[in-house]
């Protein structure tokens, strides 16, 4: 059953384009992060509470938008946002009970407190609490709002490791009653926190990464090897690279990369200013990605020729390539290279 419906939906802000028309169904039970920039995760959440009108697309959530029902669009949705506001001269028991007696929810103030895991500290002020334990308060609120859809913005951003745990802890008790859970984040590693279901927006649109745990990674690599082994011609090229985030392994198309960079013993693939840890060498990197484009400039680095913007020369034996990413990245270019480089171009 699908609980939540996106629609073509895009955004401009002027001339501007915030992000490209996009559609998305989530299920019951589904637990998925939209992985995306600062701008557009604000954006989003935004049209979600309708602050931002939308003219273009729609959002739905069984089967209701803002426009039709406001009110029964808002009783089927729960939002955890960053700069939500806490009664800081409450306790926590008595800020709980008040979202208890708000939403008449059956579910009991201690059965919450357990839930966040703050039952020791129940009648401390919430002035005087952690961050990280005013963000477990956030998630508490929702629990006595019971709604069908979760919308969490960054929800581990400066939590400590026990709020982290008690956030993984609450996804997984949503999820086993029926809930279904929307994470707004700009982080990878904290899109890849709870869930492997990860989808990336930018200005080419909404899609889907493909991440394995390192278990099925390693079956993956093994079902490969035994497929070559039986295939003796094999005409079409086509490999992905993976990159590690914590015990997941994302993989990526080599057009996606930017720039590779080697430092203290650990290559590192630059992909739309974020960096993510590399499986494999620079020399076996430079290897698997030749055939599409991939140039090694210089000792530590390794470039996709096709996302150099131009070549600089500084002095006579220094040069650097700058690239067409958003902070027009500089990499350096050795002098040995530079005519390699000149070949490749057919330059003279």
């Amino acid at each position: 059953m699908s609980i939540l419906t996106i629609n073509n939906l895009e955004m401009h802000e002027g001339h501007t384009l915030i992000f490209p028309a996009f559609s998305l169904e989530v299920s019951e039970q589904e637990v998925l992060s939209i992985y995306t920039n600062t701008n557009v995760r604000t954006v989003l959440i935004k049209m979600f509470m309708g602050e931002i009108p939308i003219s273009n697309g729609e959002i739905k959530v069984q089967g209701i938008s803002i426009e039709s029902s406001k009110r029964d669009f808002f009783v089927s949705v729960g939002f955890c946002c960053l700069d939500d506001g806490l009664y800081e001269r409450l306790t926590i028991k008595d800020h709980l009970s008040f979202y208890q007696k708000l939403y008449s929810s059956p579910l009991t103030v201690e059965e919450g407190l357990r839930i966040i895991q703050l039952e020791t500290k129940k009648n401390k002020p919430i002035r005087h609490l952690s961050l990280s334990e005013k963000r477990r308060i956030q998630f508490g609120r929702l629990l006595f709002q019971n709604p069908i859809l979760y919308i969490f913005e960054e929800p581990d951003q400066n939590a400590d490791l026990e709020t982290k745990r008690v956030f993984i802890k609450l996804i997984r008790e949503l999820k086993q009653q029926g809930k279904t859970v929307l994470i707004f984040t700009s982080n990878m590693e904290s899109a890849l926190f709870v869930t492997s279901q990860v989808y990336r927006l930018d200005e080419t649109g909404l899609q889907k990464l493909e991440v394995l745990s390192e278990e099925e990674a390693n079956q993956e690599e093994t079902h490969t090897m035994e497929k070559e082994e039986e295939v003796i011609v094999q005409p079409v090229h086509f490999e992905k690279i993976p990159t590690k985030v914590n015990d997941k392994i994302v993989l990526f198309d080599p057009p996606e990369i930017d720039y590779i960079e080697s430092g203290q013993g650990q290559s590192q693939i630059y992909i739309k200013g974020e960096a993510y840890p590399s499986v494999f060498t620079m020399a076996e990197l430079e290897k698997r990605l030749h055939p599409y484009g991939f140039f090694r400039c210089h000792r530590s680095y390794i470039v996709n020729l096709q996302k150099v913007r131009e070549v600089v020369t500084f002095t006579r034996n220094s040069f650097s390539l700058v690239l067409m990413d958003a902070k027009k990245s500089s990499i350096p270019l050795s002098k040995n290279k530079m005519v390699e480089l000149k070949e490749i171009l057919r330059l003279k």
